[in-house]
């Protein structure tokens, strides 16, 4: 079955009156601009048509399908499109599945999750934001189920990826989506697969890794805290407070007074004594200071 266009991915058309009068600038500048496939993320862009041809639609503004089981072999067939267009109305079917028809979406979700992960990579901003957006609605509906997929990895790097780039509406779709992310999945199996991006040799990744792992810590009792590692979290802490971004030197404060909190709550006696010799234990003498300096200044 053929994928019908939707209506957030609706192709520019003359014959289409909602659009009539954008028409004419739409076609010349179609015409103008060579097709970009999705594995030309690497090259430098083309010129693109106008983003008028995709509507974003919030996800409280889609309905469900009348009938989900005939329409999931569509969203397959549209997803192994080679015209943008149809992939970004595919997505938007996804997003549909997500919202309404999770458990329909567990049987091709590997191939969902690398499409969303190819179009991330695309240069054309209407697709990746599309595909942002997708991502976001599969995390809602999905949650800890997405850990299982290859691509997790990938899409969580391309996520922090596109919350660091300039332009400023996919930026801000991502830095959406990477909240979503945190709301949707527990802290703790979250925290294992976040915490090697704090040493991604881009800072902005670093940076945004540091804040989703900052989020994350926020939530977890001191229980969970001590599972993932108390030392893990002052060190990766302490790392980070010397990072050349203020987001990320701020995300550090963050964690470590989530650490704090958690080491001296059974810390009846001598608390701050206590973490002063467990930071001196575990981090250098100057690291040890910096940390010390952080809930010196924040009491003062």
């Amino acid at each position: 079955m053929a994928l019908r266009p939707i209506d957030n991915a609706l192709p520019i058309s003359p014959d289409n009156p909602r659009l009539k009068k954008h028409a004419k600038v739409s076609i010349q500048t179609q015409k103008r601009a060579p097709e970009v496939g999705l594995n030309d993320e690497n090259k430098a862009p083309l010129p693109q048509p106008v983003d008028a041809s995709v509507d974003y639609m919030a996800s409280e503004n889609l309905e469900p399908f009348e009938d989900p089981e005939s329409n999931i072999q569509s969203l397959v067939e549209g997803l192994d499109s080679k015209d943008w267009v149809t992939v970004c109305g595919s997505l938007n079917f996804v997003r549909r599945f997500a919202i309404y028809h999770s458990g329909l979406l567990l049987p091709v979700l590997e191939k969902v999750m690398l499409v969303i992960v190819k179009a991330m990579k695309n240069p054309r901003s209407a697709l990746c934001k599309t595909s942002i957006m997708a991502a976001s609605d599969i995390f809602d509906a999905l949650g800890e189920k997405l850990l299982d997929s290859s691509a997790f990895d990938q899409l969580l790097l391309q996520l922090l990826l596109k919350a660091s780039q300039d332009k400023k509406f996919v930026c801000e779709e991502a830095n959406k989506s990477l909240t979503a992310l945190v709301n949707s999945i527990a802290p703790l199996p979250l925290l294992n697969q976040l915490h090697g991006f704090v040493n991604h040799g881009n800072l902005r990744v670093r940076a945004k890794a540091a804040v989703s792992i900052s989020n994350s810590v926020s939530k977890m009792g001191s229980e969970e805290i001590g599972e993932f590692g108390l030392v893990s979290l002052l060190q990766m802490a302490s790392d980070l407070l010397n990072d050349r971004l203020p987001e990320a030197r701020e995300a550090a404060r963050s964690i470590v007074f989530s650490v704090h909190n958690a080491f001296t709550e059974n810390e009846k006696s001598n608390p701050r004594a206590a973490w002063q010799s467990f930071c001196e234990t575990n981090l250098s003498t100057i690291q040890a200071q910096s940390m010390l300096k952080v809930l010196s200044s924040s009491s003062q």
